[in-house]
């Protein structure tokens, strides 16, 4: 069963999204996420994508308290998968505590791959490895790693999955990079979650046929109402609409 993780993206509070990760390009959906959230869930979703955009950028949590309240208002209902300026130990246990069923590491699982291990007691860890072009790039999305995608995916034993995006795809709404995807599905070390580029449900059904994937991000797509979250769930588990 492929799961589907519908996003929430927060920048200064607000559910926004970005174009191609350009903090000078978003659009704002709302002012409430906790509505969007409990929205979501009650469409079906059992995973809810939670990124704190300030945090990916400079490093201060400053939605975390958001993150918390959306674990709360769910109440089980939904599991939050969380990341964005998700740096140290610290950070684990404090997105832990709060109810967080999984954390992304990005950044710095990708300059200290061994903080994975450390925080996989703790709390499941995703590496979130974003790229542009097979370049993975850090920080928020504003510098180039040097390193390639294919090249990390066996530096993290611990990793219950990976998140995978391109970059130059995301928010665009011009398609996912299936043949990319594919083949990071054929040679990770763990299930690999699809991000960026989903625009219909074609693209949904055409991820579904990818073997091994273990997930698929969406976002805009349905914040622009392209489909709804319970579409894009039946498309997944191959129900006709």
């Amino acid at each position: 069963m492929i799961d589907l993780y519908p996003a929430i993206d927060l920048l200064g509070g607000r559910v926004v999204r970005l174009r191609q990760g350009d903090y000078a390009d978003e659009t704002v959906y709302g002012d409430d996420p906790v509505a969007v959230a409990r929205r979501f869930a009650a469409e079906g979703a059992t995973w809810i994508h939670v990124v704190d955009l300030d945090a990916a950028r400079s490093g201060d949590p400053v939605n975390r308290p958001v993150v918390a309240a959306v674990v709360a208002a769910l109440d089980g209902a939904a599991r939050v998968q969380t990341g964005g300026g998700v740096r140290t130990l610290d950070d684990a246990r404090e997105l832990a505590d709060a109810g967080v069923a999984r954390v992304v590491m990005g950044s710095a699982a990708v300059r200290e791959p061994s903080l994975v291990e450390q925080a996989t007691p703790i709390v499941p860890v995703a590496v979130g490895l974003d790229h542009r072009n097979g370049e993975v790039a850090v920080h928020g999305w504003t510098e180039g790693s040097g390193v390639m995608l294919e090249d990390l995916y066996g530096r993290y034993p611990t990793a219950e999955v990976f998140v995978i995006t391109d970059i130059g795809r995301d928010g665009m709404l011009t398609g996912p990079d299936l043949d990319g995807l594919a083949r990071s599905a054929e040679v990770a070390d763990a299930p690999v979650i699809a991000s960026g580029g989903v625009s219909s449900l074609a693209d949904i059904e055409a991820l579904a046929r990818i073997g091994n994937l273990g997930g698929v991000i969406t976002g805009k797509a349905v914040y622009e109402g392209r489909f709804t979250v319970s579409e894009a769930l039946d498309a997944l588990a191959g129900r006709p609409e």
